[in-house]
């Protein structure tokens, strides 16, 4: 079979194991970069996408530089999880590269997107997608192709954000703050599936919120998360969305971490979620059966310190999928 896509560029950064060790191994070790030719895809549990664009961001931003910015953090990570006991080496994870990008064009870079979501569900709709961003918009483009390979059934989506992102698109176009309203504009979800966590503070504008308020869409903020126990919150949205979707797409904005813990989103403020809350509410959404898809995105490693916010993205990404392996 030849390669299946071609709105990809393959992985720029392929590693190659040191031995041919199974246990202890590092990240960079255990996740395979695609080749010439597909895998065998019923072997396949993980595939792991880069889209490598933030020109649609509000902000200036150099979020195109995580995907391989993550990449390169691989190797600072073990598969093996102490905290519970879980090594991810269990699972056959899969580099199919990034998205490819358009110069000029967002437009076009957004219809490869949605392209690149389509072709993956319809390759090995089984495996269980993770895309690094990225800015915020691609989240929209993801989920229309996600819809559009399964046009039968209801997307909903939980979201870990400071930001309600339902910026009017008529102002600012498809940006990283417009992708939930995108997603309700075009009909590719319904408001009341929507369960967005860790908006916080001064950094919504009121319109905003009676938007959210008139199209239905839940929302906790961070400080009633934390009055509550952001477990308790991430259970009940899953337990909420179970009853009414067929698929959970799951979207993690780093900008949801206190600026203290991740200070390279282009909108990072303080009074947001710590690293700990984050990677247990990820974890969560990993073992839910129907949260199918996910994406990181809004962190530009160019404003990262010392490298804690790339290697809490990584974090993040593995605590998934540890919850992921836990199914």
């Amino acid at each position: 079979m030849s390669y299946p896509y071609p709105l990809l560029d393959r992985p720029s950064r392929i590693w190659s194991k040191q031995s041919d060790k199974t246990s202890d191994l590092k990240v960079h070790e255990w996740i395979e970069a695609i080749g010439e030719s597909p895998p065998n895809w019923e072997d396949v549990d993980v595939t792991i996408l880069g889209i490598p664009l933030s020109k649609s961001s509000i902000s200036t931003s150099a979020a195109s530089e995580n995907p391989d910015a993550m990449r390169g953090m691989w190797k600072s990570f073990g598969t093996y999880n102490l905290d519970e006991d879980v090594d991810l080496a269990s699972l056959k994870a899969v580099d199919l590269g990034d998205v490819k990008q358009h110069i000029t064009d967002i437009a076009k870079t957004h219809h490869n997107i949605e392209e690149a979501m389509v072709a993956m569900k319809r390759h090995h709709p089984h495996t269980m997608q993770v895309t690094m961003g990225g800015d915020h918009s691609i989240t929209a483009m993801l989920v229309k192709g996600l819809k559009r390979a399964n046009p039968n059934e209801t997307i909903g989506i939980l979201q870990f954000d400071t930001h309600f992102d339902l910026r009017d698109l008529t102002d600012i176009g498809p940006a990283n703050g417009t992708p939930v309203r995108n997603l309700l504009e075009s009909g590719t979800i319904e408001g009341k599936h929507v369960h967005n966590i860790g908006l916080h503070g001064f950094f919504n504008a009121r319109g905003l919120k009676t938007y959210a308020d008139e199209h239905g869409v839940n929302y906790t903020t961070m400080k009633q998360a934390r009055k509550r126990g952001i477990t308790s919150v991430v259970q009940e949205a899953l337990a909420e969305l179970n009853k009414t979707v067929d698929t959970i797409y799951l979207t993690v904005d780093m900008d949801v971490l206190d600026i203290t813990h991740n200070p390279a989103a282009p909108a990072a403020t303080p009074g947001g979620m710590f690293t700990n809350e984050l990677f247990d509410a990820v974890q969560i959404a990993g073992e839910h059966p129907k949260v199918k898809a996910m994406d990181i995105v809004c962190l530009d490693p160019r404003k990262d310190v010392g490298d804690m916010a790339v290697k809490s993205a990584v974090h993040v990404m593995l605590s998934f999928l540890t919850g992921y392996c836990s199914r």
